[in-house]
Protein backbone atom coordinates (compact mmCIF):
# COMPACT_ATOMS: atom_id res chain seq x y z
CA UNK A 1 0.00 0.00 0.00
CA UNK A 2 1.30 3.44 -0.88
CA UNK A 3 0.17 6.92 0.12
CA UNK A 4 0.48 10.22 -1.71
CA UNK A 5 -0.17 13.49 0.06
CA UNK A 6 -1.78 15.74 -2.53
CA UNK A 7 -2.48 19.32 -1.47
CA UNK A 8 -3.65 20.51 -4.89
CA UNK A 9 -6.24 23.27 -4.54
CA UNK A 10 -5.37 23.92 -0.89
CA UNK A 11 -4.37 27.41 0.21
CA UNK A 12 -1.68 27.43 2.90
CA UNK A 13 -0.53 30.40 4.99
CA UNK A 14 2.96 30.33 6.52
CA UNK A 15 4.29 33.18 8.66
CA UNK A 16 8.00 33.85 8.29
CA UNK A 17 7.97 31.67 5.18
CA UNK A 18 10.80 33.20 3.16
CA UNK A 19 13.80 31.80 5.04
CA UNK A 20 15.01 29.23 7.54
CA UNK A 21 12.50 26.69 8.79
CA UNK A 22 9.69 28.56 7.06
CA UNK A 23 11.36 28.15 3.68
CA UNK A 24 11.50 24.37 4.21
CA UNK A 25 7.81 24.28 5.15
CA UNK A 26 6.87 26.33 2.09
CA UNK A 27 8.94 24.16 -0.24
CA UNK A 28 7.30 20.99 1.07
CA UNK A 29 3.76 22.28 0.58
CA UNK A 30 4.57 23.64 -2.87
CA UNK A 31 5.88 20.22 -3.91
CA UNK A 32 2.59 18.73 -2.67
CA UNK A 33 0.66 21.05 -5.00
CA UNK A 34 -0.58 23.71 -2.57
CA UNK A 35 -0.86 27.44 -3.13
CA UNK A 36 1.24 29.37 -0.61
CA UNK A 37 0.73 32.71 1.10
CA UNK A 38 3.71 33.84 3.17
CA UNK A 39 4.73 36.93 5.08
CA UNK A 40 7.69 38.59 6.71
CA UNK A 41 8.74 41.98 7.98
CA UNK A 42 11.16 42.49 5.09
CA UNK A 43 10.49 41.73 1.44
CA UNK A 44 12.99 39.11 0.22
CA UNK A 45 15.13 39.83 -2.82
CA UNK A 46 13.60 36.84 -4.61
CA UNK A 47 11.32 33.91 -3.93
CA UNK A 48 12.45 30.42 -4.82
CA UNK A 49 10.43 28.62 -7.47
CA UNK A 50 9.38 25.09 -6.56
CA UNK A 51 7.48 22.74 -8.87
CA UNK A 52 6.89 25.62 -11.27
CA UNK A 53 5.28 27.88 -8.64
CA UNK A 54 6.29 30.56 -6.18
CA UNK A 55 4.59 31.63 -2.95
CA UNK A 56 2.82 34.97 -2.76
CA UNK A 57 4.65 37.26 -0.32
CA UNK A 58 3.11 40.04 1.79
CA UNK A 59 5.09 42.35 4.10
CA UNK A 60 3.49 41.89 7.53
CA UNK A 61 4.67 42.36 11.11
CA UNK A 62 2.83 39.50 12.82
CA UNK A 63 3.19 41.24 16.19
CA UNK A 64 0.64 43.78 14.91
CA UNK A 65 -2.87 42.33 15.26
CA UNK A 66 -4.41 44.84 12.84
CA UNK A 67 -1.78 44.10 10.20
CA UNK A 68 -2.43 40.36 10.54
CA UNK A 69 -6.19 40.87 10.20
CA UNK A 70 -5.67 42.98 7.06
CA UNK A 71 -3.35 40.35 5.56
CA UNK A 72 -5.79 37.50 6.15
CA UNK A 73 -8.65 39.60 4.77
CA UNK A 74 -6.59 40.20 1.62
CA UNK A 75 -5.98 36.45 1.26
CA UNK A 76 -9.70 35.80 1.63
CA UNK A 77 -10.50 38.35 -1.06
CA UNK A 78 -7.90 37.07 -3.53
CA UNK A 79 -8.14 33.33 -2.86
CA UNK A 80 -11.66 32.92 -1.52
CA UNK A 81 -10.49 30.33 0.99
CA UNK A 82 -7.81 29.26 3.46
CA UNK A 83 -7.27 25.61 4.39
CA UNK A 84 -4.08 25.49 6.46
CA UNK A 85 -2.25 28.07 8.56
CA UNK A 86 1.25 27.58 9.95
CA UNK A 87 2.46 29.81 12.79
CA UNK A 88 6.17 29.63 12.06
CA UNK A 89 7.55 33.14 12.62
CA UNK A 90 9.69 33.34 15.74
CA UNK A 91 13.16 33.31 17.19
CA UNK A 92 15.32 35.07 19.72
CA UNK A 93 18.82 36.47 20.07
CA UNK A 94 20.93 35.38 23.01
CA UNK A 95 19.33 37.54 25.70
CA UNK A 96 19.93 36.70 29.39
CA UNK A 97 16.96 38.09 31.28
CA UNK A 98 18.98 39.93 33.96
CA UNK A 99 20.75 42.07 31.37
CA UNK A 100 17.91 42.45 28.83
CA UNK A 101 15.71 45.51 28.53
CA UNK A 102 11.97 45.33 28.98
CA UNK A 103 11.65 46.44 25.36
CA UNK A 104 13.75 43.50 24.12
CA UNK A 105 12.13 40.71 26.12
CA UNK A 106 8.72 42.23 25.40
CA UNK A 107 9.39 41.98 21.66
CA UNK A 108 10.58 38.37 22.07
CA UNK A 109 7.36 37.46 23.88
CA UNK A 110 5.23 39.27 21.30
CA UNK A 111 6.89 37.55 18.35
CA UNK A 112 6.93 34.06 19.81
CA UNK A 113 3.54 34.01 21.53
CA UNK A 114 1.20 36.91 20.81
CA UNK A 115 1.90 36.74 17.08
CA UNK A 116 0.63 33.15 17.09
CA UNK A 117 -2.50 34.33 18.93
CA UNK A 118 -3.05 37.13 16.41
CA UNK A 119 -2.76 34.74 13.46
CA UNK A 120 -4.98 32.10 15.08
CA UNK A 121 -7.67 34.69 15.79
CA UNK A 122 -7.53 36.09 12.25
CA UNK A 123 -7.62 32.75 10.40
CA UNK A 124 -10.32 31.09 12.51
CA UNK A 125 -13.32 32.10 10.35
CA UNK A 126 -11.66 30.89 7.15
CA UNK A 127 -10.42 27.62 8.63
CA UNK A 128 -13.84 26.95 10.16
CA UNK A 129 -15.51 27.66 6.81
CA UNK A 130 -13.16 25.17 5.13
CA UNK A 131 -14.69 22.50 7.39
CA UNK A 132 -11.44 20.58 7.67
CA UNK A 133 -9.17 23.46 8.52
CA UNK A 134 -5.76 22.96 10.09
CA UNK A 135 -3.73 25.25 12.33
CA UNK A 136 -0.12 24.25 12.98
CA UNK A 137 2.14 25.95 15.53
CA UNK A 138 5.91 25.64 15.29
CA UNK A 139 7.45 25.40 18.75
CA UNK A 140 10.82 24.40 20.15
CA UNK A 141 12.52 21.98 22.51
CA UNK A 142 13.12 25.15 24.55
CA UNK A 143 9.48 24.82 25.59
CA UNK A 144 10.14 21.63 27.55
CA UNK A 145 13.64 22.04 28.97
CA UNK A 146 15.66 24.91 30.49
CA UNK A 147 16.55 27.56 27.94
CA UNK A 148 19.31 29.64 29.56
CA UNK A 149 20.01 32.79 27.61
CA UNK A 150 16.67 32.57 25.85
CA UNK A 151 14.37 32.10 28.83
CA UNK A 152 11.57 34.32 27.52
CA UNK A 153 11.68 32.56 24.17
CA UNK A 154 11.35 29.16 25.85
CA UNK A 155 8.49 30.36 28.04
CA UNK A 156 6.70 31.81 25.00
CA UNK A 157 7.01 28.52 23.13
CA UNK A 158 5.64 26.67 26.16
CA UNK A 159 2.69 29.06 26.05
CA UNK A 160 2.15 28.26 22.37
CA UNK A 161 1.99 24.55 23.21
CA UNK A 162 -0.62 25.30 25.88
CA UNK A 163 -2.53 27.37 23.33
CA UNK A 164 -2.39 24.45 20.91
CA UNK A 165 -4.10 22.08 23.31
CA UNK A 166 -6.77 24.58 24.31
CA UNK A 167 -7.67 25.61 20.77
CA UNK A 168 -7.80 21.97 19.66
CA UNK A 169 -10.69 21.54 22.10
CA UNK A 170 -12.30 24.96 21.50
CA UNK A 171 -12.27 24.60 17.73
CA UNK A 172 -13.12 20.91 17.31
CA UNK A 173 -14.44 19.36 15.20
CA UNK A 174 -14.14 21.85 12.31
CA UNK A 175 -10.47 22.76 12.87
CA UNK A 176 -7.58 20.55 13.92
CA UNK A 177 -4.81 22.27 15.89
CA UNK A 178 -1.39 20.68 16.37
CA UNK A 179 2.18 21.74 17.07
CA UNK A 180 5.57 20.70 15.73
CA UNK A 181 8.24 20.93 18.42
CA UNK A 182 11.58 21.43 16.67
CA UNK A 183 14.98 20.48 17.93
CA UNK A 184 18.04 22.19 16.50
CA UNK A 185 17.52 22.88 12.81
CA UNK A 186 20.32 23.55 10.31
CA UNK A 187 19.58 27.04 9.01
CA UNK A 188 21.93 29.96 8.28
CA UNK A 189 20.77 31.50 11.56
CA UNK A 190 21.55 28.39 13.57
CA UNK A 191 25.00 28.16 12.01
CA UNK A 192 25.71 31.72 13.14
CA UNK A 193 24.43 30.85 16.63
CA UNK A 194 26.40 27.64 17.16
CA UNK A 195 29.68 28.66 15.51
CA UNK A 196 31.89 27.07 12.88
CA UNK A 197 31.59 23.61 11.33
CA UNK A 198 33.56 21.96 14.13
CA UNK A 199 31.35 23.47 16.80
CA UNK A 200 28.19 22.53 14.91
CA UNK A 201 29.46 18.94 14.67
CA UNK A 202 29.89 18.88 18.45
CA UNK A 203 26.35 20.16 18.89
CA UNK A 204 25.07 17.48 16.49
CA UNK A 205 26.85 14.83 18.56
CA UNK A 206 24.55 15.66 21.48
CA UNK A 207 21.56 14.53 19.40
CA UNK A 208 20.89 10.76 19.36
CA UNK A 209 20.41 10.73 15.58
CA UNK A 210 23.74 12.54 15.23
CA UNK A 211 22.62 15.32 12.90
CA UNK A 212 20.68 18.56 12.99
CA UNK A 213 17.24 18.57 11.41
CA UNK A 214 16.78 20.16 8.01
CA UNK A 215 14.02 22.68 7.28
CA UNK A 216 12.56 20.15 4.82
CA UNK A 217 12.21 17.58 7.61
CA UNK A 218 10.19 20.07 9.64
CA UNK A 219 8.15 20.73 6.50
CA UNK A 220 7.48 17.01 6.08
CA UNK A 221 6.13 16.81 9.63
CA UNK A 222 3.84 19.76 8.92
CA UNK A 223 2.61 18.18 5.70
CA UNK A 224 1.81 14.95 7.51
CA UNK A 225 -0.13 16.70 10.29
CA UNK A 226 -2.03 18.81 7.75
CA UNK A 227 -2.98 15.81 5.63
CA UNK A 228 -5.92 13.39 5.86
CA UNK A 229 -3.44 10.81 7.20
CA UNK A 230 -3.63 12.72 10.49
CA UNK A 231 -7.40 13.23 10.41
CA UNK A 232 -7.86 12.07 14.03
CA UNK A 233 -4.82 13.91 15.38
CA UNK A 234 -5.53 17.19 17.16
CA UNK A 235 -4.08 18.80 20.26
CA UNK A 236 -0.82 16.92 19.67
CA UNK A 237 2.78 18.11 19.88
CA UNK A 238 5.03 16.20 17.48
CA UNK A 239 8.74 16.12 18.31
CA UNK A 240 11.07 16.64 15.35
CA UNK A 241 14.32 16.56 17.29
CA UNK A 242 16.28 13.48 16.26
CA UNK A 243 15.62 11.79 19.60
CA UNK A 244 16.14 14.82 21.83
CA UNK A 245 19.40 15.08 23.73
CA UNK A 246 21.71 12.52 25.31
CA UNK A 247 21.35 12.61 29.12
CA UNK A 248 24.39 14.51 30.40
CA UNK A 249 25.13 12.01 33.17
CA UNK A 250 25.94 9.27 30.64
CA UNK A 251 29.30 10.81 29.77
CA UNK A 252 30.38 10.24 33.37
CA UNK A 253 29.35 6.58 33.62
CA UNK A 254 31.30 3.41 32.66
CA UNK A 255 28.79 2.59 29.94
CA UNK A 256 28.53 6.12 28.58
Amino acid sequence: MSFTIDMSGKVVLVTGGSRGVGDGIVETFLRAGAELEICGRRTPGSLREVAGRRPHFSPVDVRDAAAVQAWVADIAERRGRLDIAVNNAGGSPYAPLATSSAQLYGKIAQLNFMAAVHVAHAVHPLLAYAGEGVLLNITSISARRPSPGTAVYGAAKAAVESLTGSLAVEWAPRIRVNAVRCGIVATPGSMDHYGDAEQVAKVAATIPRGVLATPAEVGAACLLLASPLASHVTGAVLNVDGGGEWPAFLQHTPNG
